[in-house]
């Protein structure tokens, strides 16, 4: 695999829905790593409130001022809130590299399951409201308990980073690695987004099954 990844140090990170664990891990793990980072929500207070209690250079704003400020945008909102929030951002997005990283599943009483998307996947409908933001899709796979457990150093984790734009993806992959443990590697098209964040349904049965906080590793690459 190429070792030539930009350098992304100087980026700084903002989190729509980032109150969530999801977000608030990714938040601390990218802080750790020297990046300032903006923690967004619908309530500028729980934003504020989330990014104290993740430290370090965080700051917590509403969505809106989250969205304009940050150089790129990583979207952890809850599936429900997906369209919405990003179709009341799309002029504060445009230009901008948007990582979805939102898995659109279902529950039920046999566990997890993908749910059907029109466009074809989460990102596929980010990209179709955002026609002027360059959006990526990554960081399905990580585990929340682990970015935020203060005991666990290093994630041992590959991040599948899907898109169509080379040198967004690229930054992409260059971010994930900021993580320690973590590697990016480029999985294809936004196209094939779909069965990336469906595959999120299968490593919840896993980490059920074996009462772990499982991960994905790329082999030979």
């Amino acid at each position: 695999m190429s070792t030539d990844i930009p350098d992304v140090s100087g980026i700084s990170i903002g989190i729509l829905g980032g109150t969530g664990d999801q977000g608030r891990g990714l938040g601390r793990r990218f802080a750790l790593a020297g990046h300032t980072v903006l923690i967004g929500s619908r309530s500028a207070d729980r934003a504020r409130e989330a990014a104290e209690s993740v430290g370090g250079p965080v700051r917590g704003a509403d969505n809106r001022t989250v969205a304009a400020e940050a150089d790129v945008v990583i979207v952890a909102t809850p599936w429900d809130g997906h369209r919405a929030t990003l179709e009341s951002l799309r002029d504060e997005l445009a230009g901008k590299i948007v990582i979805d990283c939102v898995n659109p599943l279902g529950f039920d009483k046999q566990g997890a399951y993908a749910l059907d998307v029109e466009e074809g996947s989460a990102a596929q409908q980010a990209a179709a409201i955002l026609p002027d933001s360059r959006v990526v899709a990554a960081f399905h796979h990580v585990s929340a308990v682990l970015l935020l457990d203060p005991e666990v150093e290093r994630i041992d984790l590959d991040v599948l980073v899907l898109g169509d734009d080379r040198e967004a993806t690229d930054t992409v992959q260059a971010l994930a690695s900021r993580i320690p443990g973590v590697r990016g590697v480029y999985g294809g098209r936004l196209r094939n987004a779909r069965q990336v964040e469906g595959l999120t349904a299968n490593l919840i049965s896993i980490n059920r099954r074996y009462k772990a906080h499982a991960g994905f590793r790329v082999t030979d690459v």
